[in-house]
Order: C-alpha cells, then structure tokens, then sequence
C-alpha cells in the first residue's frame, strides 16, 4: 500500500517565525504532539514535537513565575527549538519502506513529501492502524496460523481448499522465519467453522500452531 493510501493528508504545519506559545497552543487545539516547521515559502525545514518544547520550557524548579514563564516563550521562535535535517519519505512510496526508516532512525513519524512540498505526516499510529486491517482484527471469522514450506503453490493449496466450502480469505499475512525452508501465515476466514477449518488444514496436509475464533 501507498503511503498517500494511508498517511494523514493535509497536516497541521506552523512557521518557524512563530513563538513556542503559539505552537504549544496548536498542538493543544488539535491534540497532536508534533509539528512540521515550513518557511515563508511553504518549504519544510524542521519538526517540532511536545518533547522539544517540554526541554525548552524552564523545569518546576525555577524561580520564574507563570507570567515571566510565558513571556519567555512568547518571544523564543520556533526555528530555534525544532529538529533540522527532517527526515522524509515521497507519498508514492509504500508504507512498508516508511516503517523500516522509522525503525531504523528511532522516530516515531516522517512527513510526507509530494515534490518540494510537505502533503502529508505518516505516524507510528498510522502504521499501527494499517497492520491491525491487513490482519482483519476488525472482522469476524476464524483465525489460523501455520507454518508451511516455502515452496510454489502452498498458498494456494489451502485457499483453494477454503474456497471449496464457500468461506472468504478477510485477510493473509506471511512473514519468513528463523529456518529458511518455513514461513509463518496468519489467516483470517469468514463464513466457516473452525470445525470446517480444521478440516481444510488436515485435508491439505497442513496443521494450525494456533486456531481461533474472533
């Protein structure tokens, strides 16, 4: 899946000209915990997130009082607290490649690019979201996972066997394992029993490491 398919479109953004005040309190009204920072010209040029402001702001310890406190952060930019060097990903690429740079540089969102232009934000709540649909967590039917040798037409075996009792594939996820001859598949199927579900694993030689209805 793109990931234009599944980020949020049209994001909160806020300028790096305006003050911590200004940016706390939009995150605030729209219940977000991080910014993308444009300039003048609409260009991204940082992040800005609840974490950033919270280290800006003085600690409970100081002597400041709340008018001093708010002074102070109605004249600090946000230029000058945000994250530089953001990294992005385009929305045509698939949601997959943003997962793994998430990972991979420990950030629990990227912007979303269309040109030079921020089009949307991809979180790990968005992530989340999509895996608990692949996985049909929403829907009900019998859920099964088996481990079969990664070979042409495994597959197929079991969904066409499926297909013969009239139930419906909601969902199919596989991933590799530890032994390189094995893959592990999670499956979903409606409009059967797990009687009926059992029978199909058994009739293709197949059996469940764990079934359950859900």
């Amino acid at each position: 899946m793109l990931i234009k398919n599944v980020m949020t479109k049209n994001p909160v953004i806020i300028s790096d000209d305006c003050s911590l005040t200004d940016a706390k309190a939009l995150m605030t009204k729209n219940n977000i915990s991080r910014l993308p920072v444009v300039d003048k010209n609409k260009k991204l040029v940082g992040i800005l997130s609840k974490g950033d402001l919270q280290k800006a702001s003085p600690s409970d310890a100081t002597t400041l009082d709340i008018y001093e406190i708010s002074y102070l952060l109605s004249k600090l930019t946000v230029e000058k607290i945000m994250v530089r060097n953001v990294v992005t990903v385009p929305d045509d690429e698939v949601v997959e490649t943003a997962a793994r740079i998430m990972v991979e540089h420990g950030v629990s969102c990227l912007p979303v690019m269309s040109g030079d232009f921020i089009s949307g934000i991809i979180t790990e709540s968005d992530v989340f979201r999509l895996f608990t649909e692949m996985f049909g967590a929403h829907q009900s039917g019998v859920r099964m996972i088996l481990s079969m040798d990664d070979k042409p037409g495994q597959v197929a075996k079991l969904v066409n066997g499926i297909a013969a009792i009239n139930g419906n594939v909601v969902s199919m996820v596989t991933r590799e394992l530890t032994e390189a001859t094995k893959r592990r598949l999670t499956i979903k199927v409606s409009g059967i029993t797990r009687e009926q579900a059992e029978k199909v694993l058994s009739d293709c030689g197949f059996t469940a490491d764990d079934i359950r209805v859900n």
